[in-house]
């Protein structure tokens, strides 16, 4: 093998938009969240125009050409740019890479998602929270190249290897969605009183045939309803000597995985004189509260007193009413509650009055108590098989990145290896 630099082997940046492009031209932008690590690009299915980007829409990458992630660099966030009929522009947190005549571009993009290869973008980024490389700094990592023939062969082999370990990756995602799916369905029968059904029901149809026992009440009319409205920011005084905990929608975002019902830590605090001067509420333990503005339609029980803002919807639940059944009820409905509620294009709003007419179905207190346990269960069955494929989906994924290392190293023999092993 010959060693080189990656500028001796590659152009880096070489198409850039400048401020005099056409404010019309129209192209698919990508950013760094739409590259995975383990080399998939996510294109978005619309376009945008130069004059609506982002003013970080910059880097022109043609098909082939390898896109390595400058921040955030422990995120691998390192591919080979797919064929696509519409221009692809890359944020400037990544540096473009296009292969020379002396190397081949599967096996350049290969390289760079090699464990020596993300290892020094690591090692030579500077800062701590949100680590960055320098494009000079990626152009002096050595690269050690075989002859260009078998590169061209180590390419073939790890398409072909790397594409059956992708086939595998995949049936076992289509297992998580499948056992999502199970979930939300499991728990909409339960609070449906549909136990002996699997099917998805709409959550505002429950109550076409719920049981003779139970009642269908209003969302508005089950248990006292509040949205305090948030004390201005703008009156430093009121958000000094701070000792009382006040729940953001970030921390009830989450505990949106449904693993979580209880909510008791919280980053905020509020002062006594900013809750005087507000319609903010302090809410006991055992409270719902629902997003309804950031992270719409996500729901928790307060674990301890807590405030909460105009963000949110409480409900005070009585002696009748079990909050966590309260809970997984507005958790099943919430898929209707973003879909038919949600107002607003970009930042989505659940307004009172409308959650106030939902009905739902309610039970006897201690079915209600019985229900939560039941469900409960399901889910602990259900995270058990979700960790088990994601410990499994982890070593997919580490051997995946242990063949690509060897490969290009030139390790094995590639015209007589396999790398079905992964898979077992």
């Amino acid at each position: 093998m010959t060693t080189y630099r990656v500028k001796d082997v590659a152009l880096i940046n070489q198409d850039t938009l400048t401020e005099s492009t056409n404010p019309e031209f129209r192209f698919r932008y990508i950013d760094i969240s739409a590259v995975n690590g383990i080399g998939s690009i996510a294109v978005p299915a619309e376009d945008v125009t130069f004059a609506a980007a982002p003013s970080r829409a910059r880097r022109l990458a043609p098909h082939g050409a390898v896109v390595v992630s400058t921040v955030r660099t422990y995120l691998r966030a390192i591919a080979s740019v797919p064929d696509s009929s519409d221009p692809l522009v890359f944020s400037t947190g990544f540096a473009i890479l296009e292969a020379k005549g002396c190397i081949d571009s599967r096996f350049l993009a290969y390289y760079c998602r090699s464990q020596q290869f993300v290892d020094e973008i690591v090692a030579r980024s500077a800062g701590v929270s949100y680590p960055a490389i320098n494009p000079s700094e990626i152009a002096a990592i050595p690269v050690s190249l075989p002859a260009l023939d078998e590169q061209r062969r180590i390419a073939d082999f790890l398409d072909t290897e790397t594409a059956r370990i992708d086939s595998l990756v995949s049936v076992q995602q289509r297992l998580l969605d499948r056992l999502a799916e199970r979930r939300v369905a499991g728990v909409t029968a339960m609070v449906s009183g549909h136990t002996h059904s699997s099917r998805r029901s709409s959550s505002l149809a429950w109550l076409q045939s719920v049981p003779e026992s139970w009642q269908e009440v209003r969302l508005g009319l089950l248990a006292r309803m509040g949205s305090g409205h948030t004390p201005s920011r703008s009156r430093p005084e009121w958000w000094m000597d701070c000792t009382i905990p006040w729940i953001t929608t970030g921390e009830v975002k989450q505990v949106r995985d449904d693993r979580v019902e209880v909510i008791s830590d919280t980053r905020e605090m509020i002062s006594e004189l900013g809750l005087a001067n507000s319609s903010a509420e302090i809410h006991p333990a055992g409270t719902v509260v629902l997003c309804r503005t950031a992270s719409a339609g996500y729901s928790a029980v307060m674990g301890r007193d807590m405030a909460t803002s105009q963000d949110f919807v409480t409900w005070n639940c009585g002696p009748k009413l079990d909050s966590f059944y309260l809970l997984w009820c507005l958790r099943a409905m919430r898929p209707d509650l973003l879909g038919r509620l949600a107002m607003g294009s970009t930042h989505k709003t659940i307004y009172v009055p409308d959650l106030q007419m939902l009905r739902i179905p309610v039970p006897p207190i201690e079915e209600q108590r019985q229900i939560v346990e039941q469900i409960r269960e399901q889910n602990n069955r259900i995270d058990r098989l979700v960790d088990a494929i994601t410990r499994k989906l982890d070593l997919i994924s580490e051997r995946r990145q242990a063949l690509i290392t060897a490969a290009v190293n030139g390790q094995f023999d590639v015209s007589s290896a396999s790398g079905r092993g992964v898979e077992e």
